[in-house]
């Protein structure tokens, strides 16, 4: 019989000991429009896209109150909700968007609770899966930023905390206030920047979500002869497969405390990138890259 929730191939990470999903999810941000700013062009369209990651068995889909700002949490809730058993939301507070393509760090304790409840009515949950802050301000000590998410996991707002863009020095001021399962680093065959943050996660059990992991996918025809983006395109080419799946499958290969999202507002790059998840490429071609 043919395998009807291919995402499943990819086997499953446990995120904070409770929450299983496969180890392919979905990232939402570019289902917001243009400059990740407002609604997309085709809402129905968006809308179909999340519907087809469910069925395509993606249990875990990454959002942030940033993506839109807010539009992004919304499209999924009318998506989604009420959502099935096991889809684990995971969403994002601590960047404020004064406009298309800007960026600003908020972490201070008061906009972090604000952030969180409005995430809650716009998904229509009683609790948050996993937040995650999303970025570290540096015009607020860390200990203040988290002790915030700290306080709002005791009063049952959030399950569990993660972090994103986070360094192994600031992950390691971080576990002395809360609990963190999670980081959410950009990581690329391009961009290894975060490596050692990579080897931290499996070190401490927690759970690494690359972000731009389809790096290598978007400028396949800038590497250089010898470097590794050129080897992965090689791979792609004598597998058959491509380069958007073998990075995702290079992704998998390098920890399997890698949790990928790959995000896309297309259906058909969506299936061919869950596909990825059977891919059956030599694990020592894929980490020779």
């Amino acid at each position: 019989m043919k395998e009807t929730r291919p995402a499943a191939a990819a086997g499953t990470v446990v995120i904070g000991g409770a929450l299983t999903v496969h180890r392919l999810g979905y990232g939402a941000m570019r289902l917001a429009g243009k400059g990740i700013w407002g609604d997309p062009a085709d809402r129905t369209a968006a809308m179909r896209v999340l519907r087809r990651a469910v069925e395509l068995g993606i249990n875990f889909i990454d959002t942030a109150d940033a993506y839109g700002p807010a539009t992004n949490e919304t499209l999924i809730a009318d998506a989604l909700h009420p959502y099935p058993p096991g889809l684990v939301i995971a969403t994002k507070g601590g960047l404020v968007r004064p406009g298309p393509s800007d960026w600003e760090r908020d972490g201070r304790p008061q906009h972090l609770r604000a952030a969180c409840e409005g995430s809650l009515t716009r998904l229509r949950a009683d609790c948050i899966d996993l937040y995650q802050l999303h970025a570290p301000d540096p015009a607020v000590p860390l200990e203040d930023s988290l002790g915030e998410l700290a306080r709002l996991q005791a009063e049952g707002k959030i399950r569990y905390i993660g972090v994103s863009n986070f360094d192994v020095g600031e992950l390691e001021r971080a576990r002395k206030v809360v609990e963190i399962v999670s980081v959410q680093n950009r990581y690329n065959v391009e961009d290894r920047s975060s490596q050692d943050v990579v080897a931290w996660c499996e070190q401490h059990g927690v759970v690494f979500i690359p972000w731009f992991p389809l790096g290598a996918g978007e400028h396949a025809g800038r590497g250089t002869a010898g470097g590794a983006l050129a080897r992965l395109r090689q791979l792609a080419e004598r597998q058959h497969v491509t380069i958007a799946q073998a990075a995702i499958a290079w992704l998998l290969a390098q920890s399997p405390a890698i949790l990928p999202i790959p995000g896309t507002s297309s259906l058909a790059h969506l299936e061919e990138n869950v596909a990825a998840a059977a891919l059956d490429l030599a694990h020592e071609q894929l980490r020779a890259i």
